[in-house]
């Protein structure tokens, strides 16, 4: 960098950067600055430039990471970029383009020493870093905390344009939503910013637009990234870069006397339709276009960090989650986490996981039961199994959470994934409505896998038992745990099926169709003494059902059964069919969910983030296959 740089090779040796992190101390208004900051070298657009620029310039900031303690030009960089930053706006309406330039570089700048710095050093050594300059005994702390504090809050400012103070949270957290939002197809930050003042946005959204990633690597105190993917390419990366900002800011730990402000804004903040007055004081609160955003939301799905902002907003925002579930066109949310969970094998684990606990979430409401129901989807093209030339909602919200589970239990055998997709299923059973014969076929075939997953393991602990009473030499395996996990999974497959058949036999001749034809499934369980209770109903409908059958005569065709069965569900009387309490699940997060969730944004961060880079060797909050 310098007035002289062009290219990386020349960066080791240029005269300004040495002198830069030389033991020289330069005043805040000493020339060189203005020297310094007036390059024209090209910024770096992704992680892999960046990194080269990192390996380019490791001589310069090693001399720097040793002289600072000493000269204090750290210090000297920030204030004089905080400097310039305070007439930035009347720069920006006097078309001062080489004012502005140089303030960009100067926060170019900071951020690839800060990312250095915090890569190499202790919370506490950085710190004397910004204590530099000969000071009255026992202030010095209140300064550096003081100098970081204006970087800080002069970052928010750029973006949100608010007086310099940190408790204005709710304007940020508006502004990055906003960004994530209009996904802007602008350049990459640090490219081209200062040619776009005939683009309707001015110089000062210019000027704001590139300093997201700045803002972005200082102020969470560093930056990790990696090559983006095609798809992330194509994106906005402001939009990319506000998002992943926002889930970290949202995702900061509570303090016992202080809630984390950014959780505390996304919470809170209303559609900008409602008028209903905040609750006071609401020093959070803010307005937002819900159309939009639910929009925006529903084009997003394809990235972790859209899915677990969804996930976020429905499960802490009950103005969000309100809207959402009084949509008339929830197919175009639904069917992208449906396609989440249906391409399991290309997800990460933990993509799998928010998809599906965002189905658990809306499945808690009785309304969106219904209406999944009345929604007909035509050619579904991303569902490859079966032909589906037109289909509920429901029945394909149903088979993509059965495909799950049988992904599941071949594969991952996640007990914690299986929970969750059937507590779906169990939540949505009492409003099961004119259910495809494919999605009744595969209600029927997961509970016959089931039922031979549970012989195999009851034929392996009967043969374990027998092998432990000619030998004690070896310890016998835990067969009764995975038996009792099993028979756990079957009782809630039947609790679901007797629910459905309870609340709504009449509706659904393709479910009663598909239990008649494989009705020998459910022998051994009728007499099962965990499942006698559940079986009374399933039994009774087998019995009522195959009787008039019987009576029809031999030799029907499909068309006829499924008549006789029509015409059966309106003859049997509802009275006989014992009632049980409604099956009813509601998503509760773990007791400390920030074991989760920070490792999961980090690595976000680390997968996803634009121009940002991190050695991968120094990474110690999640695994390299997390993300």
């Amino acid at each position: 960098m310098g007035a002289n740089s062009s290219s990386l090779s020349e960066l080791p040796e240029n005269e300004y950067l040495k002198k830069l992190s030389g033991a020289e101390a330069i005043s805040e208004n000493d020339p060189f600055w203005n020297q310094l900051l007036s390059f024209s070298f090209t910024t770096p657009t992704n992680s892999a430039e960046l990194k080269l620029l990192e390996e380019a310039t490791i001589s310069v900031c090693k001399s720097l990471v040793e002289n600072n303690p000493r000269s204090g030009n750290l210090g000297a960089l920030i204030k004089v970029f905080l400097s310039r930053t305070k007439e930035l706006k009347i720069s920006a309406e006097c078309q001062n383009h080489l004012f502005i330039w140089q303030a960009h570089n100067a926060l170019f700048i900071i951020c690839c020493l800060l990312k250095v710095f915090i890569s190499q050093m202790t919370e506490e050594e950085l710190q004397l870093h910004f204590t530099y300059e000969e000071r009255t005994p026992g202030l010095y702390g209140v300064e550096c905390e003081d100098l970081i504090e204006e970087l800080l809050c002069c970052l928010i400012q750029l973006i949100v344009e608010i007086p310099l103070l940190l408790p204005y949270t709710s304007r940020l957290v508006k502004t990055l939503l906003y960004n994530f939002i209009r996904q802007e197809r602008s350049p990459p930050p640090g490219t081209h910013v200062f040619q776009q003042q005939t683009d309707g946005g001015g110089l000062l959204y210019g000027i704001a637009s590139g300093v997201a990633t700045g803002l972005w690597t200082v102020f969470t105190l560093g930056g990790v990234g990696s090559k983006p993917t095609p798809q992330q390419e194509q994106s906005s990366p402001l939009a990319n870069q506000s998002l992943l900002l926002l889930l970290v800011l949202a995702n900061l730990t509570d303090a016992p006397d202080s809630p984390n402000p950014y959780k505390q804004a996304i919470m809170s903040f209303k559609n900008t339709q409602d008028s209903t007055a905040f609750p006071s004081p609401s020093p959070h609160a803010f307005q937002i276009n819900f159309n939009s955003l639910y929009t925006a939301l529903c084009e997003q799905q394809k990235s972790d960090q859209a899915t677990l902002l969804l996930y976020m907003l429905l499960h802490q925002n009950s103005n969000v989650r309100t809207y959402m579930l009084a949509r008339t066109d929830m197919e175009n949310l639904v069917l992208p986490i449906l396609e989440i969970l249906y391409h399991v094998e290309e997800r990460n684990s933990h993509h799998v996981y928010m998809a599906l606990i965002i189905l658990l979430i809306l499945t808690e409401d009785d309304g969106f039961n219904r209406s999944i129901h009345e929604v007909i989807l035509k050619n579904i093209t991303w569902y490859s199994e079966r032909v589906l030339t037109e289909i509920s909602l429901g029945s394909l919200l149903i088979l993509v959470v059965i495909r799950t589970i049988q992904y599941n239990m071949t594969r991952t055998r996640d007990k914690y994934l299986h929970t969750n997709c059937l507590a779906a299923l169990a939540n949505m059973s009492a409003q099961f409505r004119s259910l495809h014969q494919y999605a009744a076929q595969r209600i029927i075939s997961l509970f016959s896998l089931l039922s031979k997953k549970h012989n195999k393991v009851l034929e392996q602990a009967t043969q374990s038992l027998r092998g432990s009473l000619s030998s004690d030499d070896s310890p016998l395996p835990d067969y009764a745990q995975d038996l009792n996990v099993i028979e756990e999974v079957i009782r809630m497959m039947l609790e679901i099926i007797n629910s459905c058949l309870a609340n709504s036999l009449h509706h659904n001749p393709n479910l009663v169709y598909a239990l008649l034809y494989k009705r020998d499934l459910f022998e051994q369980f009728r007499t099962h003494p965990s499942f006698q209770d559940v079986m009374q109903n399933i039994d009774l409908v087998i019995s009522f059902f195959s009787s008039r059958l019987e009576q029809a005569g031999a030799e029907l065709s499909v068309e006829r059964v499924l008549e006789i069965i029509k015409q059966g569900a309106v003859a049997l009387p509802k009275d006989r069919l014992r009632k049980f309490p409604e099956l009813k699940f509601k998503y509760v997060e773990e007791e400390q969910p920030e074991e989760f969730f920070i490792p999961y944004v980090w690595s976000l961060v680390y997968n996803s983030a634009v121009a940002l880079y991190w050695n991968p060797h120094d990474i110690q909050l999640f695994t390299m296959d997390s993300g």
